[in-house]
C-alpha cells in the first residue's frame, strides 16, 4: 500500500465513523417533524410522488445500456480518484448552473430543477462506477448506485442502516431480489425529499432563488461526490 492509499484508507476510516454517528438531538427533532408532516399528506399523494421518482430513477438507471461507460481496469487508486475529482468538479459546476438558472425563473422553473438535478446525480454515479472499475451495466452494480445515493441523501438513522448493508456488499447483494420493483421506493423517495426539502423550497422564493439554487445544488453534488468516493474505497481498500 503506497502513501496515497494509506491516506485514502485513513479518510475512509473517518468517513466510516461519520456513518455510525448517532443522530443529533436536532436531527431527531427535525426527522420527527418531517414524519408528522408526511403523515398529514394523503396516501394517494405519497403514491403519486413515489411512482414519479421511481419512474425518473428507473428511466436513467435502467433505461439504456448506453448510460454505462466502460469500466477502467488495472489503474492505481490515485489515478482513479484524480479522474473522479475532475468529474465531481464538472458536475458541481453543472448542478450549480442549473440551480441558478431555474431558481431565477420562479416557481415553475424552480420545480423543473428537481428532475434535472436527479439526472445529474445518477449520471455522475455511473461515471464513478466506471472510474473505480465496476461495470454499471451489471444489475447489482446499479443497485449499489441506489444505495450510495441513499447514503448521501438520507436521515442519519437511515444512513446507519444503509451503511451496515453496504459495508459487506458482496454478501448483502446476493440476497437482494432480481426484480427492481421490489426495491423500497417509498422510503427512497421520502428520505430524499425530506433531505433536500428546505433547500429546494427556498429556491422557489423570488429574488433569492437563483443564489439559493446554485449553492444548494453545488453542496448536494459535493456531498454525493464525497460519499461516492468513500463508498467505492470501502470495496477496494477494506479487506
Amino acid at each position: 500500500m503506497n502513501s496515497y492509499e494509506r491516506n485514502a484508507l485513513y479518510e475512509l476510516k473517518m468517513w466510516q465513523l461519520e456513518m455510525l454517528n448517532q443522530p443529533s438531538l436536532t436531527s431527531r427533532l427535525s426527522k420527527g417533524i418531517q414524519n408528522k408532516m408526511n403523515g398529514l399528506i394523503p396516501e394517494k399523494a405519497h403514491k403519486v410522488v413515489t411512482e414519479t421518482i421511481k419512474g425518473m430513477v428507473k428511466s436513467v438507471l435502467f433505461g439504456s445500456e448506453l448510460t454505462a461507460s466502460a469500466p477502467l481496469f488495472n489503474a492505481p487508486l490515485q489515478e482513479r480518484e484524480l479522474l473522479l475529482n475532475e468529474r465531481i468538479t464538472f458536475y458541481k459546476r453543472t448542478a450549480a448552473a442549473s440551480g441558478a438558472w431555474t431558481g431565477a425563473g420562479g416557481i415553475f422553473l424552480g420545480l423543473a430543477d428537481f428532475p434535472i438535478l436527479l439526472s445529474l446525480k445518477l449520471k455522475f454515479l455511473f461515471d464513478a462506477a466506471a472510474i473505480y472499475g465496476f461495470d454499471a451495466a451489471n444489475y447489482k452494480e446499479r443497485l449499489y448506485i441506489l444505495y450510495i445515493f441513499q447514503l448521501a441523501f438520507s436521515s442519519q438513522e437511515r444512513v446507519m442502516e444503509i451503511y451496515q448493508q453496504v459495508k459487506d456488499w458482496q454478501s448483502f447483494s446476493q440476497a437482494l431480489p432480481e426484480d427492481i420493483n421490489s426495491f423500497d421506493w417509498r422510503t427512497f423517495q421520502q428520505e430524499y425529499r425530506d433531505y433536500i426539502d428546505l433547500a429546494k423550497m427556498l429556491q422557489l422564493v423570488p429574488v433569492i432563488g437563483a443564489a439559493v439554487g446554485a449553492v444548494a445544488n453545488y453542496r448536494l453534488m459535493d456531498k454525493l461526490g464525497t460519499t461516492t468516493m468513500n463508498a467505492y474505497r470501502l470495496r477496494l481498500l477494506e479487506p
